[in-house]
C-alpha cells in the first residue's frame, strides 16, 4: 500500500481537532518560569529557535485517538499514542519501502501495527511483559476471518464453569480486593479455558481476557495508580468477553473497508522482542533501523507494574516477589526506583533541579532519586539508539515535561541535549499540547504550562 493511499484514508478513520488544555498563551510565559541565569533558562534559549507549537497534535499523543481505530481500541493501554500520530509522522519523516521502523518502547504496539498497515517492516521491544504480549498479539487479529472468533467462542461458554480455576498471584495485595469472590472465580475458570486453546487462538483470547479485567473489577486505570472504586458497577466476565468478541468481529469488517487493498506478508509482519532498550546488544534486527517512532515512560512517578498489576498477576507472575522483580527491572521512571550510591545527576539541568528540590520539603523524599535515575537510564537508551540506527535515521519521540514542588523540568530539551552529546542532530521540537498541574502544586506555586512535545532528531 502506498503512502499516497494511506493519506487518502485520513477522513475515514477520523482525526478530531485538539482542544488545548491551557487557557493562556504558554509560549510567552515559558522564559519566566526559571530563575534568571539558571541552567534551565539557558537550555530554553538554546533550543528556542527550533521549537514551535502544533496543538492539533494534542489529541494524537494520547490513547484517546485510538478509540475508533479497528483492533487498537480492543485493549485500553492508556499510555499509548494514536494510530493517526504514527501515520502522520511516517509521512513527515518521508518513510518509504526501504525503511525499517523501530519502537524501543512498544507499549500497545501502535507503531508496529500502523507501519504494517502502511506496508513497512518494523520491530519493537518492551521490558513490561503485558506490553510485549499485546504488541506481539495485536497483528494476529488481522488474519482472522469473519465469524471465526465468534464460532470458537460460543461453544467455549458452557465449558467455562466446569473447568478448574487457573492459578493467579493471589498474594499481591490488589488481587485480594479488586474482585468480588464470584467474579474472580469465573475469571480464573475462563483463564484456564483459554489456556487449553491452540496457538494463535490462545493468545488472541488472552488479549481479550486482559482487556476485560478492568471492567470486571473494582479498579480503574485513573491517574498515577490503579485506583480502587468500591461503588463501581462491574461487568460479568462472560458477557464482557462476548462483547469483546463482537467488537473484534466488527473490526474485522471495518478494517476491510478502511484498507481494501491491505496485504500482510512475512516482510511487513512486525518482529517483537521482550527486551530492554537500555541494552540492545541481543536484539536481532533485520537491518539497521532507519526510523524510530516512540514514547518512553514519563518521569512522572507512574509505576506500570501497578497500573497493569491485574494483567500481570493473572498470567505473567506467580507471586508478589516476581512482580517486584519486574518493578525494579523496568526503566526507572517511578517513585520506587532504586538508586546506587555512585549515581549522580547526568546533566547540569538535572543537577540544578535535584539541588533545588533538596531545599524543599517534599511529599515524597524519593523524588530526586527518581529524577536522577530516570535521566541516567534515558542517557543509556539514547546511546544505544545511536549505536543501532542507520546513518541518516530519523527519530520522533513523544515526551512530557514534569513539575515537582514548583520545579519544572524541561525533559524534551534535556533529552535533546543528551542526544546531541552522542551525535544526533536535533531538528525540531514540536509542542503538541500544554498540561496543567495538580491542585496542590497550583495552590502552592501557581498555575504553569507544562509541555508535551515531539522531539525530532537525525542520526
Amino acid at each position: 500500500m502506498s503512502m499516497r493511499k494511506i493519506s487518502s484514508q485520513k477522513k475515514l478513520i477520523g482525526n478530531k481537532p485538539q482542544q488545548t488544555l491551557f487557557a493562556v498563551e504558554p509560549s510567552v510565559m515559558i522564559e519566566n518560569l526559571y530563575p534568571s541565569g539558571s541552567k534551565r533558562e539557558e537550555i530554553e534559549k538554546k533550543f528556542k529557535d527550533i521549537m514551535h507549537e502544533e496543538l492539533k497534535l494534542g489529541s494524537l499523543v494520547s490513547y484517546v485517538g485510538n478509540k475508533n481505530i479497528p483492533f487498537l481500541r480492543i485493549y485500553r493501554y492508556k499510555e499509548a499514542f494514536a494510530f493517526n500520530f504514527v501515520r502522520d509522522f511516517l509521512k513527515r519523516l518521508g518513510a518509504g519501502a526501504d525503511d525499517y521502523v523501530f519502537d524501543p518502547f512498544s507499549g500497545l504496539g501502535t507503531t508496529m501495527f500502523t507501519s504494517m498497515l502502511c506496508g513497512l517492516p518494523s520491530v519493537g521491544i518492551d521490558k513490561l511483559p503485558i506490553a510485549y504480549f499485546i504488541s506481539k498479539t495485536l497483528p494476529l487479529l488481522l488474519f482472522l476471518k469473519e465469524n471465526e472468533l465468534k464460532e470458537m467462542w460460543t461453544p467455549l461458554i458452557p465449558k467455562i464453569q466446569k473447568n478448574e480455576p487457573a492459578d493467579v498471584a493471589s498474594d499481591v495485595p490488589i488481587m485480594k480486593i479488586a474482585f468480588d469472590k464470584e467474579t474472580l472465580l469465573t475469571l480464573r475458570k475462563l483463564k484456564s479455558t483459554i489456556e487449553d486453546l491452540s496457538i494463535p487462538y490462545r493468545d488472541i483470547f488472552l488479549l481479550l481476557f486482559f482487556s476485560i479485567l478492568e471492567e470486571c473489577s473494582f479498579t480503574s486505570k485513573d491517574g498515577q495508580f490503579l485506583r480502587l472504586k468500591q461503588n463501581k458497577k462491574i461487568s460479568a466476565p462472560i458477557e464482557a468477553m462476548s462483547s469483546k468478541v463482537a467488537q473484534v468481529e466488527e473490526d474485522i469488517r471495518r478494517i476491510k473497508i478502511l484498507f481494501p487493498h491491505l496485504s500482510i506478508n512475512e516482510e511487513t509482519m512486525p518482529d517483537v522482542y521482550f527486551g530492554d532498550t537500555r541494552d540492545l546488544s541481543d536484539i536481532k534486527f533485520k537491518k539497521r533501523p532507519t526510523i524510530i517512532i516512540t514514547s518512553p515512560p514519563y518521569a512522572n512517578r507512574y509505576d506500570y507494574t501497578r497500573t497493569y498489576s491485574l494483567e500481570l498477576c493473572f498470567h505473567f507472575v506467580k507471586n508478589f516477589e516476581e512482580l517486584k522483580t519486574i518493578r525494579f527491572g523496568i526503566l526507572r521512571s517511578h517513585i520506587e526506583s532504586k538508586i546506587r550510591k555512585d549515581e549522580i545527576p547526568p546533566h547540569p539541568v538535572i543537577k540544578e533541579v535535584v539541588e533545588a528540590l533538596g531545599r524543599r520539603k517534599l511529599n515524597n523524599p524519593k523524588i530526586p532519586s527518581m529524577i536522577t535515575t530516570y535521566f541516567i537510564d534515558m542517557q543509556k537508551v539514547i546511546k544505544e539508539w545511536f549505536k543501532v540506527l542507520a546513518p541518516g535515521a530519523r527519530v520522533a519521540m513523544v515526551v512530557d515535561n514534569v513539575r515537582f514542588e514548583g520545579e519544572l523540568i524541561p525533559v524534551d530539551l534535556v533529552l535533546s541535549e543528551m542526544a546531541e552529546d552522542v551525535g544526533f542532530e536535533v531538528k525540531e521540537i514540536i509542542v503538541a499540547r500544554y498540561k496543567g498541574n495538580s491542585s496542590q502544586q497550583m495552590k502552592k506555586y501557581g498555575r504553569v504550562p507544562v509541555r508535551e512535545s515531539i522531539v525530532i532528531w537525525r542520526r
